[in-house]
């Protein structure tokens, strides 16, 4: 037996030995994965951490949340591989429960239009209270507003918002941080005072504040400073992200890692690992991944309400 029969029967043995433990991601189509068995015992329970907390002074003015989700689901790996993404629900809907507690409406956006992408397989299935807010949004979901069209045609009149909100999962990655529109409207929030709400991957969608207005007789945007520049916040890690091929929640390593990016304009990621952790800099809150989620809606939904009430 030559070198290369031993390499091919060593990965033969680890390949099993994955399929055996559940290490191996799921392939549901021909060529898209979701997560491993075993990966989705750790990252999607079947119950949030939703406390249900009160709030003694709801909101009672106009003033709504704009939620901006991927209209994208299939996230393409290195090795070719699709992931089957979008956002995350629990990252979308426990904060979503906490802005209904303390008063606020929210209206849901997508790029274009195109319906919001959930990750399903992270459904918590054994949640009411999540069942029953995502069956509350689900029209807006399936029809949600146009960023585009509300650049072009409301933002600059519009006094409608109190915040951007932008939940992660993977798709957060897809087509946001590209989307010039986005980019016009997080600077039109941060120049007008808004907070803006991030989780997990959520905070990929922020690069798009980098890029050059999509009306070309805009200031060219190169010519200032990323708006979060200096700012403090915690995201799911980049060194997390390169180890979930190891345990197949990834089918393959990503094309690109946002913390480095952002990062990169200055922003200062103050996290190593995801343990539930929150942050609040000015007006920007984030948070690190599920666990955050119900921590980051509640303190959202505070300093909105401090702001606000």
């Amino acid at each position: 037996m030559n070198m290369q029969d031993l390499l091919d029967k060593a990965k033969d043995t680890l390949d099993n030995a994955k399929n055996t433990l559940g290490l191996e991601p799921q392939e549901t189509e021909a060529g898209i994965f979701i997560p491993s068995t075993s990966s989705l015992k750790i990252a999607a329970p079947s119950k949030t951490n939703y406390d249900h907390t009160e709030y003694d002074e709801p909101y009672t003015g106009d003033k709504k949340i704009m939620m901006i989700c991927t209209e994208e689901q299939y996230m393409t790996m290195e090795n070719g591989n699709k992931f089957d993404t979008g956002n995350h629900p629990v990252e979308m809907m426990v904060p979503l429960l906490h802005f209904k507690k303390a008063g606020f409406d929210v209206d849901v956006f997508t790029p274009t239009g195109e319906s919001v992408k959930v990750e399903q397989w992270a459904m918590p299935k054994e949640d009411d209270d999540v069942k029953q807010i995502y069956s509350e949004y689900e029209s807006k979901f399936k029809s949600p507003n146009s960023i585009a069209d509300f650049v072009k045609n409301d933002m600059a009149d519009s006094n409608d918002y109190a915040a951007i909100f932008i939940p992660g999962g993977h798709g957060a990655m897809l087509g946001l941080p590209e989307d010039k529109n986005l980019g016009a409207l997080l600077r039109w929030g941060h120049d007008n005072d808004l907070f803006t709400l991030a989780i997990c991957h959520g905070p990929a969608a922020l690069l798009a504040a980098d890029l050059n207005s999509p009306d070309s007789s805009d200031e060219d945007n190169s010519k200032r400073d990323f708006i979060f520049k200096g700012y403090k916040m915690v995201a799911f890690p980049t060194v997390m992200d390169k180890q979930m091929p190891k345990i197949g929640y990834l089918p393959g390593t990503m094309p690109w890692y946002f913390g480095e990016k952002l990062e990169g304009l200055g922003v200062i990621i103050d996290n190593k690992l995801v343990s539930g952790q929150t942050h609040q800099d000015r007006k920007l809150i984030s948070g690190d991944g599920p666990l955050a989620a119900n921590d980051f809606g509640k303190m959202s939904a505070k300093a909105l309400l401090k702001e606000f009430g």
